[in-house]
């Protein structure tokens, strides 16, 4: 089984304005409401791809009723811890001559809601995945990732990582399954602008000696790299399409590297699974659908020579 956490769920408020103007009354032109947070997009993606998975996270209030709601609307079990001081983000995003985003803060997360996570995670069973993504509140320990990989730590559960800088560099002594930084969050880590494939391959190893198990790395328009625990090495181009909305596409990217893994316990079907669902929600309006996805698989080989 598959288990998300999202620390920090929202509503994502989508508004399209034309020509935008402070200090007056404007009127969409368009409005979309999604349930949000990295983690809740991978369970997302990854019930369209057909693979059953449980979202875990922080609810409060009616617009965590609401993601839920939305979640439960699209097939994805879910667990979510409810939380009684405040209410769940909303996060507004505007698209109009320049996009402009606000998010919330979010609920404040007690001692006793991460104990209760902590109970959750304790039902995890040797070869469960669990993807843990995105930022964390401010009401919680910054070392949470960390924490929750200590405290996983020997029991077998294979355990997906896409955060940054110390979030990410933290949990690395406990040998993560997969990290998914992209090329400039590499270069962050490493004070170095990443551009080319050789380059995010150098330090990817470097990663894996700090005790990474496989390193996928996006680079957007560049396509990605690979580098596995075998010692394999696998770049793509990125597939041909229109970018429509690049929100979610790393999200799916680990989530159809995680689809495509599990169906043969293979790294390049996996990497390649990876590359075309990121790139199929990335050429979408919403998040890349199982179709979406097969179109790409079948028309890009070229992109993986």
């Amino acid at each position: 089984m598959i288990y998300t956490v999202t620390f920090n769920p929202s509503l994502d408020y989508i508004v399209t304005v034309d020509h935008f103007r402070t200090g007056e009354i404007n009127r969409t032109a368009d409005e979309l409401i999604f349930p949000g947070g990295k983690g809740i997009n991978v369970s997302i993606v990854l019930k369209n791809l057909g693979i059953d998975n449980t979202a875990l996270g922080f609810m409060a209030g009616f617009t965590g009723r609401e993601i839920q709601r939305l979640l439960e609307e699209k097939g994805v079990t879910t667990d979510f811890i409810q939380v009684a001081n405040g209410t769940s983000r909303i996060n507004l995003k505007m698209r109009s001559d320049q996009e402009t985003e606000i998010n919330g803060r979010g609920p404040v997360i007690g001692k006793e809601d991460i104990a209760f996570l902590y109970r959750q995670l304790d039902r995890l069973e040797k070869g469960d995945i669990l993807a843990l993504s995105g930022s964390i509140p401010s009401s919680m320990p910054e070392t949470i990732y960390m924490d929750i990989m200590k405290h996983l730590d020997g029991r077998g559960i294979m355990v997906a990582v896409d955060a940054t800088k110390d979030l990410l560099m933290k949990v690395l002594p406990y040998h993560p399954f997969l990290i998914k930084p992209n090329n400039h969050e590499l270069g962050e880590i490493f004070h170095t602008a990443i551009i080319e494939k050789d380059d995010v391959v150098k330090y990817a190893k470097k990663l894996q000696e700090s005790g990474a198990r496989n390193v996928l790395v996006s680079m957007a328009g560049e396509g990605a790299v690979l580098v596995t625990e075998n010692g394999e090495v696998y770049r793509a181009s990125a597939p041909k399409g229109i970018l429509r909305n690049s929100v979610g596409a790393g999200d799916s990217m680990v989530a159809g590297f995680l689809a495509g893994y599990l169906k043969n316990r293979d790294y390049n079907e996996a990497f390649r699974m990876g590359v075309c669902t990121g790139s199929a929600s990335a050429f979408s309006d919403e998040l890349a659908s199982k179709e979406e996805v097969e179109v790409l698989l079948a028309r890009s080989e070229d992109c993986f020579k």
